[in-house]
């Protein structure tokens, strides 16, 4: 399994709205995608230009078929990658 945290800081106040919307729009376009096990947004109480996702994929080859699915190409990619700061953790799942 590949499990990726990634962590999303929007640049602009004004594309916080835009980006949730977006990020939405992703989160239920990869849960449909063959080999999403997880596919999680989150939206930071606290700070509210800060979106977590958690994504679990059943293997690589799932994950790479994501990068090139409808959502990454067309929505995260091209219109929410501009709009924020991106740090990603790949990371083991314990237990």
């Amino acid at each position: 399994m590949i499990c990726m945290n990634i962590i999303l800081t929007v640049k602009e106040e004004s594309d916080i709205e835009v980006v949730r919307d977006l990020l939405c729009e992703a989160m239920r376009k990869s849960r449909n995608e063959s080999g999403c096990e997880r596919f999680d947004v989150y939206h930071s109480q606290s700070e509210t230009n800060r979106f977590t996702m958690i994504e679990h994929w059943s293997s690589q080859e799932a994950l790479d078929a994501h990068r090139q699915a409808e959502a990454y190409t067309t929505i995260y990619k091209p219109q929410v990658i501009p709009l924020v700061e991106r740090v990603g953790h790949p990371v083991t799942l314990l237990g």
